[in-house]
């Protein structure tokens, strides 16, 4: 397995041993010769301080040998714990200001321990004091007003050393000395066995990481392979295992799980059914219910308009001749059959947009279709002071469609001209044009009044059931968004093109028709 814990805990183990034993050995060489040579210092400076305390007011040449012996005692003592030789010297100096002699006070100093000693300690006297530059072998580490601590290479014995040069009270001077060169030794030697050691233990790991690893992964993997058929919807498979760890807990409450999953699913597996069923259709219901009703509500108010006039024309007796009466009730007539079929028709186009309805395909003049809304719509292009422009294509225009639905269409598309035409300028005529052209196989139609356009960020929205781009315009002539709704309803069960054009001057509306 790609990912598996096992794989992962062994790289893990893996990389944190490589990673700790190379972190140790990369301190061991970069880090420990800097960290001894700090301690080392500290520790010279901290002889330099214990020194000074013992040798203040000590007169060597007065003292008698048992209070010199009590001061070499403590002497020996810190040179021993601190690992450092110790020298007290006095220096004098010539009368050209060079260092004239050196008496050692301390410790008893052989004929060649003298020799060497004197001339490390004159340089760096002289180095303190008299501004003479040290040698390429020496290198200061740490300078202040009582001593100064070197780096020294020593080529006689090939050898580092770590030393300390300071002036004591009355007039005497300290000189310590620190080997060096035994720390890269060690820790050449710890980095060697840190290898061996790290190699050994890093093997024992990983294989004692893999043999826990397998007893821990193997039942997780069964436990796997059995999710993976409880997914599948198989309950048959159990856990039969007896652990008393947390593996066993987990498996108790799946054979558990899988009970309770198994039963509950059966009993379910048949109510769901009936209850979706039951959901979806009173959905579906609820759904057309509140459509069918705005719908009606729309649609019927244009007919209720018209009769309205209609009727309140003949009540004032506008037109005293008969036949201009007759005409009248004609018109009342002929709107209230509209709004009874009207009805019947709205239910049909309700289930068109659930996909129930269907479109009676009809070969029809398209011309007579227009000129049927038109002149319904006549009072109401006179009561607005509309100049309509229709420029009608030769009679009959034939074209295939839903005869009752495509008269909605266009019936929609007039009153929401109606609704939103303004003039262009003060003392200019507000226009409607309606056009029917030809264009291959098709025609298209469309409905175009002068105005406000529509905001680009709405033009995709007018479609949609009850949205209304101006809210105080719409409620101030009754629409309730739902017209543009039906329009796209119509035309999507038609299968055909529709839409709008926003021009600088007004909106135009437009939907198109199969001619064969």
């Amino acid at each position: 397995m790609r990912h598996s814990i096992r794989l992962r805990l062994i790289l893990i183990v893996s990389l944190m041993m490589i990673m700790a034993i190379a972190s140790i050995f990369i301190a061991n060489i970069f880090l420990l010769p800097e960290f001894y040579s700090a301690e080392k210092i500290s520790s010279m400076s901290g002889v330099y301080d214990e020194v000074s305390k013992i040798c203040k007011n000590v007169d060597w040449s007065a003292v008698t040998d048992e209070e010199k012996g009590k001061i070499y005692d403590q002497l020996d003592s810190i040179s021993d714990k601190r690992s450092v030789s110790i020298y007290i010297v006095q220096i004098s100096a010539s009368d050209e200001g060079s260092i004239a002699n050196i008496n050692y006070s301390y410790p008893a100093f052989t004929p060649r321990l003298r020799e060497v000693t004197q001339g490390m300690l004159a340089k760096y006297v002289r180095a303190m004091y008299l501004g003479e530059k040290l040698d390429d072998s020496c290198e200061e580490l740490l300078k202040s007003d009582q001593y100064a601590v070197y780096k020294v290479y020593d080529d006689r014995i090939d050898s580092n050393y770590i030393e300390l040069t300071g002036q004591l009270p009355d007039g005497y001077w300290l000189y310590l000395r620190a080997n060096y060169t035994g720390v890269t030794e060690n820790a050449n030697v710890s980095n060697r066995f840190l290898i061996y050691v790290g190699i050994v233990v890093t093997v024992i790991s990983i294989l004692l990481i893999f043999l826990i690893a397998n007893r821990y992964t193997r039942p997780i993997l069964r436990l796997a392979r059995w999710a993976q058929e409880m997914r599948g919807l198989d309950f048959s498979s159990r856990y039969e295992e007896k652990r008393d760890d947390e593996i066993g807990v987990l498996a108790g409450s799946m054979n558990e799980l899988s009970d309770k999953l198994e039963k509950t699913i059966t009993e379910l597996k048949g109510a769901n059914i009936e209850l979706q069923r039951d959901i979806e259709k009173r959905s579906e219901q609820e759904q057309m219910r509140q459509e069918f009703l705005s719908n009606v509500s729309h649609e019927l108010k244009t007919p209720i308009a018209l009769i309205q006039g209609y009727a309140e024309g003949l009540k004032e007796n506008i037109n005293d001749d008969p036949e201009s009466r007759d005409f009248y009730c004609e018109v009342i007539v002929d709107e209230a059959d509209k709004m009874n079929r009207m009805v019947k028709k709205l239910l049909s186009l309700n289930q068109i947009e659930f996909g129930e309805g269907q479109v009676r395909l009809e070969h029809f003049d398209l011309s007579e279709l227009i000129g049927s809304v038109v002149a319904a719509n006549d009072i109401m292009f006179k009561k607005k002071e509309v100049e309509l422009k229709y420029y009608p294509e030769e009679a009959p225009l034939m074209v295939w469609g839903d005869p009752f639905m495509i008269e909605e269409v266009l019936t929609n598309y007039v009153s929401n001209a109606l609704n939103h035409v303004k003039p262009l300028a003060d003392g200019e005529q507000s226009i409607i044009e309606i056009k029917a052209l030809k264009n291959g196989a098709k025609v298209r139609v469309s409905v175009f009044n002068t105005g406000d356009p529509i905001p680009e960020e709405d033009k995709d929205k007018i479609w949609t059931k009850f949205y209304k781009v101006d809210k105080a315009r719409t409620r101030e002539y009754g629409g309730n968004g739902i017209g543009l709704s039906i329009v796209k309803a119509v035309m999507e069960a038609h299968e055909q093109g529709f839409g709008v054009i926003n021009y600088d001057n007004g909106v135009e509306f437009w939907f198109e028709l199969d001619i064969k």
